[in-house]
């Protein structure tokens, strides 16, 4: 493949994109500066860590090393998924974060190194790391947009729950549509990105592969198969994380437990 390298130089160029952003942000009194700088810096420290950790995880291909990497991401993904809520669980709520990314992301990703990818050995980091990565981070918008979406929902319609438990529905019932469009609301950025993938936009990973020089109905194929992949374990996701969310949020008398929900 004919690779084109990258100087620190290209990459500085690109940068006066964000000095541009920050003093526009300036001028037009956005108040966005400080937040987009501190972001960018933010990213290219991640990176570049990423970057040294991963040549060495390479390198070394000990599937230890490449299990112990994939383990980090997650807790960092299931992080993230809990903290985004306005509202949030007082107890319990890192652990389903965790329920709701890990499985769903884990069990996608080992359905394609085992059906579709077929590396050899199965846990090459090469192949293993950046599916997974890029599985997670999709699980983690979705679970976390449904998550927020049950957390969030019960505690502006907590009044009309209670008011249908009274009348005698049971809190499956009363919450079911409230799960429902969590699931929907979360769902809906996949199903945008498959929508208007190769029409209005080339996603992310193919345009990678084809800059490196891939053949583009390689790249293609790739980006078909993570589609698919990202939709099944983002729609997983949800509803591991909205099935999880409700069952907190009452006891075994099928009352609404408010008191188990803080608001940040």
């Amino acid at each position: 493949m004919n690779v084109i390298s990258l100087h620190p130089y290209d990459l500085a160029m690109a940068s006066t994109l964000i000095l541009l952003d920050a003093v526009l942000s300036l001028v037009f009194r956005l108040r966005l500066h400080r937040g987009l700088l501190l972001a960018a810096l933010r990213m290219v420290v991640q990176l570049v860590a990423v970057g040294f950790v991963l040549r060495y995880v390479f390198a070394v291909g000990e599937t230890w090393l490449t299990l112990l990497v994939i383990f980090a991401m997650v807790l960092v993904a299931a992080r993230e998924a809990a903290a985004r809520p306005v509202h949030r669980l007082r107890h319990g709520g890192f652990l389903i974060s965790l329920a709701s990314v890990a499985t769903p992301a884990l069990l996608t990703c080992l359905f394609a190194l085992l059906t579709a990818i077929r590396p050899h050995p199965l846990l090459s980091p090469q192949y293993a790391i950046p599916l997974a990565g890029i599985i997670l981070g999709n699980v983690l918008n979705s679970a976390s947009i449904a998550f927020s979406g049950v957390l969030d929902g019960v505690g502006m319609q907590a009044s009309a729950i209670e008011a249908r438990l009274m009348l005698g529905d049971t809190y499956r019932a009363a919450t079911a549509e409230l799960g429902r469009d969590a699931i929907r609301r979360s769902m809906i950025p996949i199903v945008n990105q498959m929508s208007a993938a190769g029409v209005v936009t080339l996603p992310g990973i193919m345009t990678g592969q084809i800059l490196a020089g891939l053949d583009p109905m390689e790249a293609v194929k790739y980006q078909i198969l993570l589609m698919f992949l990202l939709a099944g374990g983002s729609c997983l996701a949800s509803m591991v994380a909205v099935y999880l969310a409700a069952a907190r949020l009452t006891d075994n008398r099928g009352r609404l437990r408010l008191d188990r929900l803080v608001t940040r």
